[in-house]
């Protein structure tokens, strides 16, 4: 299967990004490399675009998408070693970075990897194959007051005391081992009456997915670790598309910027407060209307952007 994604809010984040000629640049999920492939034509071949992913199916798709271009370092990794990363490449800091979080089209669409709650397939949810924790061994081994817990924090799902109380007693009896037997068990720890918004399986399958790939312990400090990776006014976009991605970003953002109380067309802080630069969009951007309207996966998009001011 090809890897399709289409990228989400391209126009506004090649925009915030604010790209230079000859600049350097990480796109740290590199996907399908949608974002990536309107990065390097702006950026011209003395530029250098750093494309970072934890899938290395992923990673195959945009060095075919990119093939034309020389100026191109592909990285087996996640973006949370920014900092690692880049110092591998002898790199000490960069003019922009590009997250976009979450899970990407391919992957949900691609049954065998076990994200989707339609079909009938092998519990598996990794982003990178490679590594040894899978939805399967969350799902089978969990405790059921840990299993509740992240339902409940990483879904914010309603009824996960009950999904997880009907997983651990299932389990006794058989091994839970595909998504179609997960959907069942919490087809019916819900209600029938409270399976009116969406597919009843969808915050439980994002909930252990989240847990799989830790998807949002680390990403505090990520945010943190990348604004630190910049260049002075080299921009870090993020797009987030769940609540909880989306409050840790604005939290580390808020951190990084500091409570600076110079005027704010000073070029750079001297009331002797730590900041790192400056938010530049106060409220996140979302998708244009037609742009939800065309893939229905934007809509729960946003779009934060921040700019590194002098040290």
């Amino acid at each position: 299967m090809e890897f399709k994604h289409t990228p989400v809010m391209l126009e506004e984040c090649i925009e915030n990004l604010n790209i230079k000629a000859n600049g350097i640049y990480v796109d740290g999920t590199i996907g399908g490399a949608g974002h990536s492939k309107e990065i390097i034509k702006k950026i011209g071949e003395e530029g250098l675009l750093i494309g970072i992913d934890r899938d290395e199916e992923a990673l195959k798709s945009a060095k075919k998408t990119l093939e034309k271009y020389s100026n191109v370092k592909y990285v087996h990794g996640n973006h949370d070693d920014i900092k690692k990363i880049l110092n591998d490449l002898e790199i000490d800091k960069v003019d922009g970075i590009l997250l976009d979080l979450g899970v990407s089209s391919y992957q949900l669409d691609e049954r065998n990897r076990g994200f989707s709650y339609l079909g009938d397939n092998k519990l598996d949810m990794r982003m990178d194959k490679t590594q040894n924790l899978t939805a399967e061994i969350v799902v089978n081994t969990y405790p059921e007051q840990k299993l509740a817990d992240i339902i409940y924090e990483y879904g914010e799902e309603r009824f996960s005391r009950q999904i997880a109380k009907n997983i651990c007693i299932q389990r006794k009896t058989k091994k839970i081992e595909t998504t179609k037997e997960l959907v069942e068990i919490i087809e019916k720890s819900i209600p029938k009456l409270k399976q009116k918004n969406g597919h009843p399986a969808k915050k439980t399958f994002q909930a252990i997915r989240i847990e799989v790939n830790n998807e949002i312990e680390p990403l505090y400090k990520t945010i943190l670790d990348c604004i630190d990776c910049l260049k002075e006014k080299g921009r870090l976009c993020v797009i987030t598309f769940h609540s909880l991605e989306d409050r840790a970003v604005k939290k580390a953002m808020i951190e990084a910027k500091g409570n600076c109380t110079c005027p704010s067309d000073l070029p750079y802080c001297v009331c002797g407060a730590k900041s790192l630069g400056k938010i530049i969009t106060k409220k996140p951007i979302i998708p244009s209307e037609k742009e939800q309207e065309e893939n229905s996966r934007s809509k729960s998009a946003k779009l934060r952007v921040f700019e590194r001011t002098k040290e």
